[in-house]
This record gives C-alpha cells, structure tokens and sequence, in this order.
C-alpha cells in the first residue's frame, strides 16, 4: 500500500545521507524522496513515499522518529491532505501537431515554458496519477526529456496547526511526535 510520509528535520550536514541510509539498511525502498526549506531556517521537510505494508510502515516510522535530526514524523494515512508532483516534459511538437499538444496541456491545467522549432517544454503539477496520465499521452508525439520532482504533501486546514504544536521551540527540548523511545541514529546494519 502507498503511503506519504512527512518528517520535519534540523537542517545540518547529513541529514538526507542519514534518513536515506536507514531505509537502505533496513531494506525499505524509498518511491519518492523531496526535501525543501520550511518557513523555519532550522528546519526542513522530508516527504517520502514508500509501497509498504502496515508492519514495514510501523517500523519505518519508528525508526525514523528515531533519528537525532528528525524533530517529528507524520503518516499523512487517514488524514486530509493535499499532494503534487511537478514535471517538466520536452515534447516533440512539429507545426503539424503542436496545436494537439497545445489543446492537451491546457485541458490538464499545464503550460507552456518554451516553444522551439520542433519541440515544446511543459510544466505540469498535480498528483502522481495527473502526471503519468498526461506522460502517457504525450509518449506517441515523443517525449525527449522528463523531470520530475517527487511529491511533496501538506495536511489540509486545521491539521496543521497540530502538526506545528509538535514542533519544539528553539531551545527547549525535543519532542518526538511517536511513541518511540529516544535513542541515537542506528548503524546501518
């Protein structure tokens, strides 16, 4: 089962080198993994998507909270909340058919960043199923570059002023927002 994973973590050296080491040493297998800035310097947000079931989930949650980096950790499971994904396509698009491609871009809400002779660059965001479906109506024109960010995901209204109450403030001590015991980063094994 998919499931999308929120970690808030200090911003230091090492800290994706840490969080990425434990899902190899374990044997998880990250889907998709984006980290950006938050509104706080200190701090950045990890999601991660993984195809898990609910003991493997479990146990990736647990390990994570127990990172020393990981200020908390958030399943978005059973919760209200938005996911994109961004793309960028290069779409092969001769005079002959670039009206096609036009009329599809618009109809999935995406734009056009740049128009060449034969080619035209798309930006298109929305969550993964949205991108693959208009990827794969692209592919008979020839798709000639793809880039992909990954999703990144925030929970809807209200819940995130939960999410923010589990965050300590500068200075005080650190508050796990899972039931595991506080421990240092685990060896990879």
């Amino acid at each position: 089962m998919r499931h999308v994973i929120s970690a808030l973590v200090v911003n230091e050296p090492g800290v994706l080198a840490s969080v990425a080491g434990m899902f190899a040493a374990r044997g998880f297998n990250i889907d998709s993994l984006v980290v950006g800035r938050t509104d706080d310097a200190n701090l950045s947000r990890m999601t991660i998507v993984v195809d898990a079931d609910e003991n493997t989930l479990e146990q990736v949650r647990k390990q994570l909270a127990k990172l020393v980096p990981v200020t908390s950790v958030k399943d978005y499971k059973d919760t209200d909340y938005i996911e994109r994904d961004l793309a960028l396509v290069t779409v092969a698009a001769g005079p002959d058919v670039r009206g096609q491609i036009i009329e599809v871009v618009t109809l999935f809400g995406g734009r056009i960043l740049d128009v060449a002779k034969e080619s035209v660059m798309v930006e298109l965001a929305g969550k993964e199923k949205k991108i693959e479906a208009f990827v794969e109506l692209m592919r008979p024109y020839g798709i000639r570059e793809l880039a992909r960010t990954g999703v990144i995901a925030m929970l809807r209204g209200q819940q995130m002023v939960k999410e923010k109450e589990a965050v300590a403030p500068e200075g005080a001590k650190r508050k796990r927002s899972l039931d595991a015991p506080a421990a240092a980063a685990l060896p990879p094994s």
